[in-house]
């Protein structure tokens, strides 16, 4: 789940530009170093204009490698567009667990997924090395040379592009699994971004910054790029940086930091599961009273009291802790509340489901015939149980992925009753669900 949102949060950061004319390396290179003599020369270094101009030349030259290619293209449009350039090999990897074929050029290599889909752009001779390093530096001393502000549209909207390349470039190595390397790169990007006369916030490559940090074992910088995203005030989705922390101070076995840590986040994200499972496995693990689990959900209570999740959660907790009584009663009590909300509706199912899970492999394990045959009873009912609130929920839920997991269990509970003609049917609608 953790990867999955990673990877939509930085997707959605991503501003991938369209086609557009691409100077040749050489026309590039020659450029660069046309623009780069003036930035030398006395007389034209004091000007916005000269600085502007040379930082412009090193994205024409940083963009030249890659060509008109973009990710999300298809394996035709990108040999279309790269013309007479033809990849000097090809082979199947496999890059992030997931099946890729990589082509490689004279200056890149490109990635493209099981769909055909341009997934990754990797360049591997770049004509100006650091390019976006050096564009930031040039486009930084046309601000100071500015005095009057006549170019700060023209400025910010570049060093927000260099932001951007950046956030591409640390999608990019991300997805090639080089963590440590795509961290780096989301900082460049939040600085980049933040670079005057631009000066804009990027909290989310303050996020992707510490989130790639802790996929790479670096946990000081990840609580570092953490903690600013506190001071930000900005929590993630669902208040994941506060179970991010708690997950740092555990490692370090700081107990006490993320109990805090968990505590502070569920105050103000009472219906995160992150956050939710977190303090259960910290109360129960650690020996302390769960009843302060119930404090801090009645007081979310007071607050929201007609908040149907509140109940959603505290069924959770009890179903956790092993009270089925409690859980089904708050899991009911959300229903009666908010007859809509899904969840508490599929927590039931799950609850139905796991319990039968549960009572098969005693029965499995039990040698006794009596005692088997009793257990086989309870399984079915318990597993006939979980139909009806997965069923509600299913037809409630907009989301689509929620549908096809909600589909999924039950298409394997039907599958068990299918010689009745009933769940044969429901068997065939579920398991047209993708």
């Amino acid at each position: 789940m953790k990867k999955i949102f990673l990877v939509l949060a930085l997707f959605a950061t991503l501003q991938f530009a369209s086609a557009q004319d691409v100077k040749s390396p050489a026309a590039a290179k020659a450029a660069v170093e046309k623009a780069q003599i003036a930035t030398e020369n006395p007389k034209q270094n004091t000007k916005t204009a000269t600085w502007i101009k040379y930082g412009q030349a090193i994205m024409d030259a940083y963009s030249s490698p890659s060509g008109n290619v973009i990710p999300g293209m298809g394996m035709q449009e990108v040999a279309l567009l790269n013309g007479n350039e033809k990849p000097s090999s090809e082979e199947q990897v496999v890059v992030g667990g997931q099946p890729m074929i990589k082509q490689v050029f004279d200056r890149k290599n490109l990635y493209f997924d099981r769909e055909g889909k341009l997934s990754v752009v990797e360049v591997t001779k770049p004509i100006v090395e650091n390019a976006l390093d050096k564009a930031l530096e040039a486009y930084s001393q046309a601000a100071k040379l500015d005095a009057g502000g006549q170019k700060t549209k023209d400025i910010s909207a570049a060093l927000k592009n260099i932001s951007t390349k950046y956030t591409e470039e640390a999608y990019s190595l991300y997805t090639l699994g080089k963590y440590a390397e795509s961290s780096v790169d989301f900082e460049k990007a939040f600085n980049a971004a933040g670079t005057a006369p631009c000066s804009e916030l990027d909290t989310n490559s303050v996020y992707n910054t510490a989130f790639t940090a802790m996929a790479a074992g670096d946990n000081d910088r990840a609580k570092t790029f953490l903690e600013k995203c506190l001071s930000y005030n900005y929590y993630g989705s669902e208040g994941d940086v506060f179970a991010r922390l708690a997950m740092i101070a555990e490692a370090a076995n700081d107990k006490e930091a993320s109990k805090n840590y968990l505590e502070e986040g569920f105050t103000k994200f009472p219906q995160s599961q992150s956050i939710l499972i977190g303090l259960i496995n910290f109360y129960v693990s650690s020996g302390e009273n769960t009843d302060r689990l119930f404090e801090l959900i009645e007081n979310a209570k007071k607050n929201e009291p007609n908040n149907a999740s509140l109940y959603r959660v505290e069924g959770d907790i009890y179903d956790k802790l092993g009270n089925e009584e409690a859980a089904l009663a708050a899991w009911d009590k959300c229903t009666e509340i908010n007859p809509d909300f899904e969840f508490g509706l599929a927590s039931k199912g799950i609850h139905y489901y796991n319990k039968a899970v549960d009572l098969q492999e005693k029965a499995s394990n039990e040698m006794d015939d009596a005692k088997y045959n009793a257990l086989i009873s309870e399984f079915e009912a318990s597993l006939k149980s979980c139909v009806e609130p997965f069923e509600k929920a299913f037809e409630l839920t907009k989301d689509d992925s929620v549908k096809a997991s909600i589909a999924e269990y039950l298409k394997n509970v039907c599958f068990r009753f299918r010689e009745d003609p009933e769940f044969a049917a429901k068997y065939e609608k579920y398991s047209q669900v993708q």
